[in-house]
């Protein structure tokens, strides 16, 4: 497994030996021992898989008191993912990182607790796969509106699919305080 840094400290862009042959191909997404030596020592509790359509937005999702790291890939078309600092005091609060991932490069994304995760759908069809290090608290779930204008998010659509849920967060600068987490986290 190979771990590159992005433009935000602790999240990650993870590639894993991909073994191919005439009849395939075999990769390991996920091993503990190997991930804590990469110094990602998350222990992951729940599977997601989400489906989506060509310009299916999904995010800006966190959980405040459940927090959830995140470890992302798709196993079907490409999505834009995207990381956004939340972490009330930290050094890089309200910067996003982005980044493609594909099927056809096999590559993931570790984002980790104190950040908002959202991507955008690129291809005809996304099959999304991410693993979480709290279970899914629908009483937890905060956002950010996708399309804040203070962030300047580089989605490169202006009308995607989204939810109603999804379309009623409020800016970033229009959170509430007590429902954004603090950095560092304790």
């Amino acid at each position: 497994m190979e771990r590159t840094a992005t433009s935000l400290p602790g999240v990650y862009e993870l590639r894993p030996k991909v073994f191919t042959d005439s009849r395939g191909f075999f990769m390991e997404t996920y091993h503990r021992g190997k991930f804590a030596e990469l110094g990602i020592n998350d222990s992951f509790v729940q599977d997601n898989h989400s489906f989506s359509s060509k310009g299916t937005l999904r995010g800006l999702h966190y959980q405040l008191h459940h927090a959830q790291a995140k470890l992302c890939r798709v196993i079907e078309g490409e999505a834009f993912d995207v990381a956004l600092d939340v972490r009330i005091g930290s050094p890089t609060f309200g910067r996003w990182t982005g980044l493609l991932l594909s099927a056809r490069e096999q590559n993931q994304i570790y984002i980790p607790v104190g950040f908002a995760h959202g991507f955008l759908a690129l291809s005809e069809r996304v099959q999304f796969l991410y693993k979480c290090s709290a279970f899914y608290n629908p009483a937890d779930e905060r956002g950010i509106i996708w399309n804040d204008p203070a962030l300047h998010i580089s989605w490169g659509i202006a009308n995607p699919l989204i939810s109603e849920k999804d379309a009623k967060y409020p800016a970033l600068s229009a959170a509430l305080l007590g429902d954004l987490p603090r950095y560092p986290r304790k």
